[in-house]
């Protein structure tokens, strides 16, 4: 029994004392300030001429809520902490101030205060209390910066269809900058993703100029819809622009074609007869594919190429127009120069094209044949032809297809 008195002793005083600790911690605490020991690091401060920021400290003596915030000498509000819980500590809270503010502004996000005369004011408050106060004086030094404004932005056209038709398939950005700064150039979709475009390149003042072509980064595209392009620039002082608009995707696609038959005819000839290519292609894509001529049946020679015929009509243009095309092994033509007979998707004359004379559409799903002649003055006893299709400007699409060996009597 002694033994079990003594321990139920012992555990009434340490409980006793804990109470005792507990309550002389409240009267200590009750009796401290709210808020105390507000200092800076300086009374002047030129933020624009050095990279050392204002440090600001103060003691939480209660668990409270504090505003940190300048008042110019109009009386403006500048936050800097606003409706901040923070727990009691005899530690000071720090906070680093570097001179820029975030203001309401829509394009100024955030600036460089100006110089001038300003008031540091720290306040508490715990509850619904009455808040304590401290204030101390601050002067802003240094030159007036200019802010680095986004200027005289364009996007055009603000409306583009990515399907590689070379109508409207790219947007161009393009703005001045008063000052250098930090670009960032994103384009959010209807669903929240954001494509990056421009990220944190170092512009100096002068005139920008960047292309969207409507799709994310690795070339995957995007599906039709309003979207937000925004362009943000900061400068090394901490001032940063958003410049905010909208582009439109429409038309999305990617296109696509197939030869789903070939014939090269006939397999013997004399020199300056007549070969006939005779192609079956189909629009095996989502959008229309532009095409133009010469138009299906036209003969050539092996001393012509596509691009001398008709005073250069059909040289080849930006990409976007597909076209068929025959070649030959012996061809010393590379690159451009590579299908030097090229014919028109279109089974139709030029003058009842989409685009009369100009150009004429194979839709989606879409199938259309195509006949062309060579004349053979080439003097090689054999000819290795094949046929392929061609994207202007684009590459060589089903290359070397339905390879067929002519003989050439001489």
């Amino acid at each position: 029994m002694h033994d079990t008195t003594a321990s139920t002793i012992t555990r009434a005083l340490l409980v006793g004392l804990a109470l005792l600790a507990s309550a002389l911690m409240l009267v200590a605490c009750a009796g401290s300030p709210v808020l105390d020991a507000v200092t800076a690091s300086t009374s002047s401060f030129a933020p624009a001429e050095t990279d050392q920021p204002l440090t600001i400290s103060y003691v939480v003596g209660r668990d409270a809520t504090v505003d940190v915030y300048l008042l110019d000498a109009s009386g403006t509000r500048y936050d800097l902490r606003r409706g901040q819980p923070r727990s009691a500590s005899t530690e000071p809270y720090v906070l680093r101030f570097d001179g820029t503010v975030p203001t309401s502004d829509p394009v100024l996000l955030r600036r460089l205060l100006p110089p001038g005369t300003y008031t540091l004011v720290v306040t508490a408050q715990v509850g619904g209390g009455t808040p304590e106060e401290r204030r101390l004086p601050l002067a802003i030094t240094g030159s007036t910066l200019p802010i680095p404004d986004v200027q005289n932005l364009l996007v055009s056209p603000p409306t583009i269809s990515p399907n590689a038709d070379a109508v409207n398939d790219v947007t161009e950005i393009t703005y001045r900058l008063p000052v250098s700064a930090t670009v960032n150039i994103d384009i959010s979709a209807p669903d929240g993703e954001t494509i990056p475009v421009v990220t944190r390149e170092e512009e100096g003042p002068y005139e920008q100029h960047h292309v969207w072509n409507g799709k994310r980064p690795n070339g995957s595209l995007l599906a039709s819809g309003v979207y937000t392009y925004t362009v943000q620039a900061e400068d090394g002082y901490g001032n940063l622009v958003r410049r905010q608009g909208e582009i439109t995707l429409e038309k999305v696609g990617q296109p696509e074609a197939r030869i789903i038959y070939a014939s090269i005819a006939p397999q013997r000839v004399m020199l300056g007869g007549v070969i006939t290519v005779t192609i079956r292609v189909r629009n095996t894509g989502t959008v229309p594919i532009r095409t133009y001529g010469p138009a299906s049946g036209f003969l050539y020679s092996t001393d012509q190429v596509f691009s001398s015929v008709a005073d250069g009509h059909y040289a080849a243009q930006a990409g976007g127009f597909w076209r068929i095309g025959l070649d030959w092994d012996a061809n010393s033509g590379g690159g451009p120069k590579r299908y030097p007979f090229r014919w028109a998707l279109s089974q139709k004359p030029p003058d009842q094209w989409k685009v009369p004379g100009v150009e004429d559409w194979l839709m989606p799903n879409e199938e259309v044949d195509v006949t062309g002649q060579v004349q053979i003055l080439q003097r090689e006893t054999k000819m290795g032809f094949y046929v392929g299709l061609i994207q202007d400007g684009v590459g060589f699409f089903q290359d070397r297809s339905a390879r067929t060996i002519v003989e050439v009597g001489l």
